[in-house]
């Protein structure tokens, strides 16, 4: 497997993207890293458990794309303004630059990422729920209040099983982290165009993946009434992928090997584990 070159573009990105982060932390553990920089080392928790979900996510889409011969780039990470956008990245993705001919191969590149990125983000959540604080909540609370996925409300009656009304937990950062790797394997596996949930519908699917993808987005729209979060993605998703259909591949009726059909059952699983119904609210 050949290693290519990392450019100077990968290069600036990925320390960008790692300043954002550790600014984005440090903001979230009260420090205020432009007035004092020395308090950059608060945000160290919460940008190295999220640059290692994302690299890991990243890093199974491009190992897979290089074991099955299709030319792909090394990930680029997007920073974002950490005093904006809570979190300082809008994430990261790699660029496929050659076609995939085989339903196999499209379905494990789609599949190697969510994958990754869970095995990472589980562990996460869990180390970071254990470092985490119960707090009470009241009218005069302020802040933003993190939807529950079905594995988040698993994991807080397992570690917080004595945790009343009137009270909740106030994440640690790396669990904040582990919170949104989930988030962000949940959104890439929506069975929609080119997302990596619309490469393994397709694989798995064929045809019928296109009815399943825009049924997926018109659902967005009633979603968007428990958080307008799922209008914007929704949103953004046609505008960057215009249309829920997944582009056409040449062997679409060769049948999927027993193997990618328990991996993509697999994904199935870990989607519902990780869907947030109300990611958001404040």
């Amino acid at each position: 497997m050949k290693f290519p070159e990392i450019s100077k573009t990968h290069l600036i990105l990925f320390f960008l993207t790692i300043i954002s982060t550790l600014i984005a932390g440090s903001i979230m553990q009260g420090g205020n890293p432009l007035g004092n920089p020395t308090d950059i080392i608060l945000g160290i928790p919460f940008s190295i458990t999220l640059m290692l979900i994302l690299g890991c996510h990243e890093f199974g889409h491009y190992y897979y794309a290089l074991k099955h011969n299709v030319d792909a780039t090394l990930p680029y990470f997007l920073p974002a303004p950490p005093y904006l956008f809570i979190i300082g990245t809008f994430g990261a993705f790699i660029k496929i630059k050659s076609p995939i001919y085989k339903k196999d191969a499209l379905l494990q590149i789609g599949a190697a990422g969510p994958i990754a990125g869970f095995i990472i983000a589980v562990p996460a959540l869990i180390i970071g729920l254990l470092l985490s604080d119960v707090i009470a909540i009241n009218d005069q609370y302020k802040g933003i209040i993190l939807g529950d996925s079905l594995l988040m409300k698993i994991f807080t009656f397992i570690i917080f099983p004595d945790l009343i009304d009137g009270h909740d937990i106030l994440l640690h950062p790396v669990a904040f982290a582990g919170w949104i790797g989930l988030l962000v394997t949940m959104l890439n596996l929506l069975p929609i165009g080119q997302l990596d949930g619309g490469h393994i519908a397709y694989a798995m699917l064929g045809k019928k993946q296109g009815l399943v993808g825009w049924i997926t987005l018109l659902t967005l729209l009633p979603l968007s009434f428990l958080s307008l979060n799922w209008l914007i993605w929704g949103l953004l998703i046609l505008v960057l992928m215009r249309s829920a259909k997944h582009p056409p591949i040449h062997d679409i009726l060769t049948p999927l090997s027993k193997k990618n059909k328990y991996i993509g059952y697999l994904c199935l699983l870990i989607f519902i584990l990780c869907f947030i119904p109300t990611p958001f609210q404040i």
